[in-house]
C-alpha cells in the first residue's frame, strides 16, 4: 500500500509555504541568519518542532518566518518546497502563501511577488510540478494584515494566484470581519479558502460559509459535530482540505484513532487529505495517504478515489484536472 501510495499521481490543497521548509532548508536559512532562536542543525529540529500546543505551533512557526528576510530566502525556500512535492508524486499543488508576514519584515511586495513567480517556473521546469498560489491572511494580524494581503493580491496578483485565504489561529479571530476582503477578492476572481473549525466549533464554519463565501474549508474537522452543517456542506458541494497528523501536533484532536475523518465521509463530505506544515508536523502527504486508508479501510481504488477528489475540489485548469485524473486512473494498474 506505501508503495502504491508514493507512485499514486497526487494534488495538494492545503499545504503552507513557511510550513513547508524541510529541516535542510530551515537549518540552511537559520545559517544565513545567525541571530535567529531557530537550530542550524537539521538533527536538532524534530525537538524544536514539538509543540505543547496551537499558540507554540504558531510562536515557532513565526520564528521560521522571520528567517526570509530576502527575495533570494524566498526563491529558495519556494524551489525546495516544489522539489519535496515532486518528490512525492504530487503534480499540482495550490500553495497557502502569506505575503504579509514577509511585507512586514522589509521584503518589498514587488520583490515577493517576483520571486515567488521565478522560483514557480523554475519548480515547473526542473521537477515537473505546477504550482499555484493561495494568499491568506494571517487573522492573528487582524485588518492591517487583511488590507495588505488583499493589496498585494489585486495589485500583484499574477494568472498563477487563485484563491484568498485565512489562516493562523481561529480562537480570537472571528471570521465575519473580514467579509469586505474577501468579497472584494472574489470579484477580483479569486477563490474563498479560509481555515475554519480546527481549533473552534463549527460556529467559524458557517461564519466562513455565511460571510466568507467559503468554496472549500481549511481543515473544517469541527462540522463533525454537527449533522446540520455536514447537511450543507453536502448539499452546497463544499470540500474540506482534512490535515489528519497535523489536528493530532496541534493538539486540536487528541489521536489519529479518535480523528473524524470518518465521520465526516460517513456524512457524504467531500475530503481531501493534506499535509498542512509537513516537516514541523514530522509528515508528508504520502504520510497522510496511509493515515486516510487506515482509518478509513481503504484499497487502491478508494486511494485513487480520494486522489481524485482532491483533483476535482482544486481549481486547476479544466484541461489540467482532465490529465490528472487519467493518471490517477492508470495508477497500479
Amino acid at each position: 500500500m506505501h508503495e502504491f501510495i508514493a507512485a499514486l499521481p497526487k494534488a495538494e490543497l492545503h499545504v503552507h509555504h513557511v510550513g513547508s521548509a524541510s529541516p535542510e532548508t530551515v537549518a540552511e536559512l537559520a545559517s544565513r541568519h545567525t541571530d535567529s532562536p531557530v537550530p542550524a542543525d537539521p538533527g536538532a529540529l524534530a525537538e524544536y518542532f514539538t509543540f505543547t500546543d496551537f499558540a507554540h505551533f504558531i510562536e515557532v512557526y513565526l520564528s521560521v518566518v522571520d528567517l526570509l528576510r530576502t527575495p533570494e530566502d524566498i526563491w529558495t525556500l519556494t524551489h525546495e518546497v516544489g522539489r519535496d512535492l515532486a518528490a512525492q508524486n504530487v503534480r499540482y499543488a495550490e500553495l497557502t502563501m502569506t505575503p504579509y508576514t514577509s511585507i512586514v519584515r522589509g521584503i518589498p511586495a514587488e520583490a515577493y511577488v517576483e520571486a515567488i513567480e521565478d522560483a514557480r517556473q523554475a519548480a515547473e521546469r526542473d521537477f515537473g510540478v505546477a504550482l499555484q498560489w493561495i494568499f491568506d491572511i494571517p487573522g492573528e494580524s487582524g485588518i492591517p494584515a487583511a488590507d495588505v494581503t488583499l493589496d498585494t493580491a489585486l495589485r500583484l496578483g499574477p494568472g498563477s494566484l487563485v484563491g484568498f485565504g485565512l489562516g493562523g489561529p481561529e480562537i480570537g479571530v472571528p471570521r465575519p470581519q473580514f467579509a469586505p476582503h474577501f468579497e472584494r477578492a472574489r470579484a477580483a476572481g479569486l477563490h474563498s479558502v479560509p481555515h475554519a473549525g480546527e481549533s473552534t466549533g463549527p460556529e467559524s464554519i458557517r461564519d466562513s460559509l455565511d460571510h466568507l463565501g467559503a468554496e472549500r474549508i481549511g481543515h473544517g474537522i469541527a462540522a463533525a459535530q454537527d449533522p446540520a452543517l455536514m447537511e450543507r456542506l453536502v448539499a452546497e458541494g463544499v470540500a474540506l482540505e482534512v490535515c489528519p497528523t497535523s489536528n493530532v501536533r496541534t493538539r486540536s484532536v487528541p489521536s489519529l484513532e479518535e480523528h473524524p475523518l470518518p465521520v465526516l465521509v460517513e456524512a457524504g463530505v467531500t475530503v481531501t487529505i493534506n499535509s498542512d506544515d509537513p516537516p514541523m508536523f514530522g509528515t508528508t502527504l504520502n504520510a497522510e495517504y496511509a493515515v486516510a486508508a487506515d482509518l478509513l479501510g481503504l484499497d487502491e481504488e478508494g486511494l485513487r478515489a480520494l486522489a481524485t477528489a482532491a483533483v476535482d475540489a482544486s481549481f486547476a485548469s479544466d484541461s489540467m484536472k482532465a490529465h490528472l485524473r487519467e493518471e490517477i486512473s492508470a495508477a497500479g494498474r
